[in-house]
């Protein structure tokens, strides 16, 4: 049985793509999902399955087009890789509440990856590596230059952003948690 958590990009954000996290739940456990469940209303899921993760993205993506009729951006990963992601932030000095993830939809071309180190946007800083961009909006994400839309647009790749917050609450719902690496 493998767990996965997935991040939906851009469900229920300004009136878009309204999704009921109750009724996805149940969509998701009619297709035969084990443990399903979802925090908060922006499309954060931990689901179980005996099916790989290309298998689980698809009927995802299958599901929400059929029962909603829109695409959804999506990223997979495993808690293992969750918990990597975390241990690897390169800015866990910094105030806890001011630490962002941005997923990847895939590794962005090197062009635009030197174009958007190329910029110093300070006091904000910001690591990528792969297909995630570490981000400390030093001064709160509703202020951040290096917000989802802005590194999208830079790196011409989707993206969905989470908090750590978010990420340690997905970790804790996978049932793994970061006294796991202590």
């Amino acid at each position: 049985m493998h767990t996965f958590i997935v991040l939906l990009r851009g469900i229920n954000v300004s009136g878009q793509k309204q999704i009921k996290m109750a009724d996805l739940k149940q969509y998701l456990e009619e297709l035969k999902f084990e443990s399903v469940q979802t925090y908060i209303q922006s499309g954060n899921l931990v689901v179980k399955s005996e099916e790989e993760a290309d298998q689980v993205n698809s009927k995802i993506n299958e599901m929400i087009l059929a029962k909603y009729g829109f695409d959804v951006e999506m990223v997979m990963i495993k808690p293992t890789e969750l918990l990597s992601i975390l241990t690897k932030n390169p800015f866990k000095q910094n105030e806890d509440k001011k630490l962002y993830f941005t997923f990847l939809a895939e590794k962005p071309d090197v062009d635009n990856i030197a174009k958007l180190k190329r910029v110093d946007y300070s006091p904000e800083l910001h690591h990528i590596a792969n297909d995630l961009v570490y981000v400390f909006a030093a001064n709160g994400y509703g202020k951040a230059k290096l917000n989802n839309n802005f590194i999208e647009k830079k790196l011409k790749v989707a993206a969905t952003t989470r908090n750590l917050n978010t990420m340690n609450k997905l970790l804790e719902m996978s049932k793994l948690s970061t006294s796991a690496i202590d």
